[in-house]
């Protein structure tokens, strides 16, 4: 038998070990917390770090722990080859969930819970293409690290303090993705904006407005408060427009005021085509209002010209733009809130390749401080690798000889620990066709599909190291 064939047959014997340390994983609710001593994330990333440390050691790899920043686990004492980039943290699981997200559970060949496809599924995919060469002997002349962060989610920070310690391997690759590569991802444009005012008495006008937790979810859930109006009066708009927004809602008295929720459709805010924005949803129906001339509305009215449902591509916010490489910019309100004194928000913002200073970043703050929005800012470079690097094709191979299929290299919205790591590129772990339902509901893996990653990513590593 070859090397591959015993390779292929060693995957596929431990298929249900590997359903079970995913599982084991799951049960981590490892959602960034305030910082505590020695657990600069809170307790639940350390948690999912010392439960991930303790399973590369169990099956024999070397590991060290960065200060619960991360966790690393290297083949063998070889020079540096391949590092791998995969994460601990989840977002929070949100509404909408048909099982436990922290109870991983298999039906019809599907695991669902969350971390299953972002990222603790793919991670143990890469340990199992390691630990697969190890236990069947295959002698290696370069390292593999397998590096597991605790903050992808919320800035990675965390890689931040491990390249202050460590130097990258000459090729890294992150199965935080899909197959076959994505060597390009956008930059970042993201604006933080506020306005304050005076308690105010006028009437009508919305009191409270709540949506949206992280930056980078794109929120189903809207809801406000309105003082001045009737339920009746509020649910006639809600009924005029709840079909043309595609959102669900509900209109209920709250004491003297009328509280009003919309339910759209969460997804990954790099994608805001895939979901229904609950928050220019509600901005919307506000607007159709007869509120009074205040700063609350006014904070409305700004948003609902600027970001009109809908829109993800920041045409309204005079920013629309595209290229070859990366494709059109993508932009979402993503987090808006308002209370008695003033409102708050930010922007999600995937800038193309072509995106500037000048042309991005300037006309966005710009609209924003127009419309009387305090704003910061800050942008960030895109990241690209050139699809002809040795490492890239390597990739490209063992994926072309597991599944068959022809390689290529794309573009995506989403950023990676690989994000300015020069030649980093992601590399699966899903595959293009398969939903995973990242930062959403219902958040699953297809077994069957991450065995098959398990086995690409086990000929890279041999073929880069052997």
């Amino acid at each position: 038998m070859d090397i591959k064939a015993k390779i292929y047959e060693w995957i596929d014997a431990h298929e249900r070990e590997y359903v079970e340390d995913v599982k084991r994983l799951v049960a981590v609710k490892s959602v960034k917390g305030p910082a505590e001593p020695g657990k600069p994330y809170g307790p639940g990333p350390a948690a999912a770090l010392a439960a991930a440390a303790e399973m590369c050691e169990g099956y024999g790899f070397s590991v060290k722990n960065y200060e619960n920043h991360a966790v690393t686990a290297d083949m063998n004492a070889c020079e540096p080859g391949v590092d791998i980039l995969a994460h601990m943290d989840v977002v929070g699981e949100g509404d909408g969930w048909d099982t436990d997200p922290y109870v991983a559970t298999e039906k019809d060949g599907i695991l669902y819970g969350r971390g299953t496809s972002d990222d603790k599924g793919p991670a143990v995919a890469a340990l199992y293409a390691m630990r697969a060469l190890k236990e069947l002997g295959v002698p290696l002349t370069k390292n593999v690290r397998l590096i597991l962060g605790a903050d992808e989610e919320s800035g990675s920070q965390d890689m931040v303090y491990y390249y202050s310690k460590e130097k990258p391997a000459p090729g890294t690759f992150s199965p935080d993705a899909a197959f076959p590569i994505f060597n390009t991802e956008k930059g970042r444009y993201a604006p933080f904006f506020k306005k304050a005012w005076e308690t105010e008495t006028v009437l009508p006008r919305v009191k409270t407005f709540d949506g949206g937790i992280v930056v980078n979810i794109l929120p189903a859930d809207a809801s406000a408060v309105v003082a001045g109006v009737a339920a009746a009066d509020v649910e006639a708009v809600c009924a005029k427009l709840a079909e043309e927004l595609k959102v669900g809602y509900t209109v209920a008295a709250e004491g003297e005021d009328v509280k009003v929720s919309v339910k759209g459709v969460g997804c990954h805010a790099s994608m805001p085509a895939l979901g229904v924005n609950g928050i220019t949803a509600l901005i919307t129906i506000l607007a159709a209002l007869p509120l009074a001339d205040c700063d609350s509305t006014k904070a409305i009215l700004g948003l609902n010209k600027l970001f009109p449902h809908g829109d993800g591509e920041g045409k309204a916010m005079g920013v629309a733009m595209k290229d070859e490489l990366s494709g059109p910019l993508t932009m979402a309100l993503t987090v808006f809130h308002i209370n008695e004194n003033g409102a708050d928000g930010a922007i999600d913002c995937r800038a193309s390749v072509c995106a500037t200073e000048e042309n991005c970043r300037q006309v966005g703050d710009k609209n924003l401080t127009d419309a009387g929005f305090e704003v910061k800012s800050f942008m960030n470079p895109p990241h690209h690798t050139p699809a002809d690097t040795p490492f890239v094709q390597a990739l490209l191979s063992a994926y072309e000889e597991v599944t068959g299929e022809k390689g290529g290299c794309y573009s995506m919205g989403g950023g990676t620990y690989v994000h300015g790591i020069e030649g980093g590129v992601a590399f699966g772990a899903g595959f293009m066709g398969f939903d995973g339902g990242a930062h959403g509901a219902n958040e699953k893996m297809k077994i069957s599909d991450m065995i098959k990653a398990t086995k690409v990513y086990a000929m890279s590593i041999y073929n880069i190291c052997k």
